[in-house]
């Protein structure tokens, strides 16, 4: 495609790019923003090396005029974005890329591949901090999915409200706030339980989380504050009737003296589990598999269009698909989020600045190929947190539905 664009000319003319998603996943009420941070990093380091070059050529894959481009890409175009930790619904144009054809084009994969996975992993975990409430939410899904997936996915839970990850990765690189427990091995590794306990405690002290589910979770505890008294920081479990296991723990740490101590459950929790959990007596929750596959929907569906490209005449004209089932609205656009009394009521999507009709929405990113957007992933977090109080009730709602907010296109 490349190749036959920049044979005709074709491919130096103006462009405009648009990333939006023609539905939510899963019937949900509304998508998180993630990624947009990690997409500047990407940006910067996208280049194309001569073992890169020499693999194209070897491989006959696109000819020496095309090499030639390749070997000098540098993106020096503008982007547009939501800016992280933000809400998006059909149709909001989360990202805008504007340059020539054949350098926009070439940044479709590594758009998608990175908003993509970080939106699914935050939309997810958004629904998971709301299901959860006051509780804290602890990332420990590296196992379960590629290792660089496992930082990012990190990095998008902390972003939408979990307080901490048992990826040190993500900690060195982002950091996120890192945290973790004994795994089973460790009890199993000891002649016996209390051993396990005894030695976790003398080198982690009495702040640390006992995992007491390994043989007998009645006497784990009953073991557990007798080594560690009133002092111990928490214990976890990980297996059985979860609702039922910590009121048990509960009545026990108390009347042992440990009111103190508090529960942590983990074990394939999602959404659905932790809102189930609300009325029994848990202090925090570890999830994994569900958090880094997106809960049920690994992708967010989101899509690069061309929307508009300059005509022969030097004018950009719009462009859109006619395609049944997947089509796109052309024309550069503008997103804003109308609010009333503090609820946000629509998305409103123009082909034009109109900042009166709401809060604008895209922000500018990338300015003639330089990253000029960057921001903390505390103010991204600070954002979520915002965003969830704005969003109306029924967007809440863990059963399937509309979207929560109407997108309106002017």
């Amino acid at each position: 495609m490349l190749q036959a664009a920049l044979a005709d000319g074709a491919a130096h003319r103006r462009a405009v790019f648009e990333v939006f998603a023609r539905q939510l996943p899963g019937g949900r009420r509304y998508g998180v923003v993630s990624g947009m941070g990690r997409f500047l990093d990407a940006l910067e380091e996208f280049r194309f090396e001569e073992s890169d070059l020499d693999f194209l050529r070897a491989a006959r894959i696109v000819d020496e005029p095309t090499l030639a481009f390749l070997a000098d890409y540098r993106f020096s175009g503008n982007v547009y974005g939501y800016r992280e930790g933000e809400a998006y619904f059909p149709g909001s144009p989360i990202m805008v890329v504007e340059s020539t054809f054949a350098e926009a084009v070439l940044l479709e994969t590594i758009v998608l591949s990175i908003l993509n996975h970080d939106c699914a992993i935050a939309s997810a975990a958004s629904r998971m901090t709301h299901a959860a409430g006051d509780r804290p939410l602890i990332e420990m899904g590296s196992r379960r999915t590629h290792e660089i997936a496992a930082v990012a996915a990190a990095r998008s839970a902390y972003l939408c409200g979990f307080s901490s990850t048992s990826n040190l990765r993500a900690g060195q690189i982002y950091g996120v706030p890192t945290a973790g427990t004994a795994a089973h091995a460790f009890i199993l590794l000891h002649d016996s339980e209390e051993d396990a306990f005894r030695a976790q405690l003398q080198s982690l002290g009495m702040s640390t989380t006992l995992l007491v589910d390994t043989y007998d979770v009645a006497k784990a505890v009953r073991t557990a504050v007798e080594l560690a008294g009133s002092d111990l920081g928490a214990v976890r479990i990980d297996s059985g009737d979860l609702a039922v296991a910590a009121l048990d723990v509960r009545r026990a740490l108390d009347a042992y003296g440990a009111e103190n101590t508090r529960i942590i459950v983990t074990g394939d929790l999602d959404e659905f589990s932790i809102a189930a959990l609300a009325a029994a007596p848990v202090d925090g929750y570890g999830v994994g598999t569900a958090l880094v596959t997106g809960s049920g929907c690994p992708t967010a569906n989101l899509v690069y269009k061309l929307v508009a490209r300059e005509d022969a005449s030097g004018r950009l004209q719009p462009v859109a698909k006619r395609s049944v089932g997947k089509p796109s609205k052309g024309g550069r656009k503008w997103a804003y989020r109308a609010t009333a009394g503090g609820t946000a009521t629509a998305e409103i999507v123009t082909g034009a600045p109109v900042e009166s009709v709401g809060r604008p929405l895209l922000a500018e990113l990338v300015r003639e190929g330089k990253a000029v957007g960057r921001e903390s992933l505390e103010a991204a977090r600070e954002r979520h947190r915002a965003m969830l109080a704005e969003l109306p009730p029924a967007a809440h709602s863990l059963s399937p539905g509309d979207p929560a907010v109407p997108t309106v296109f002017n």
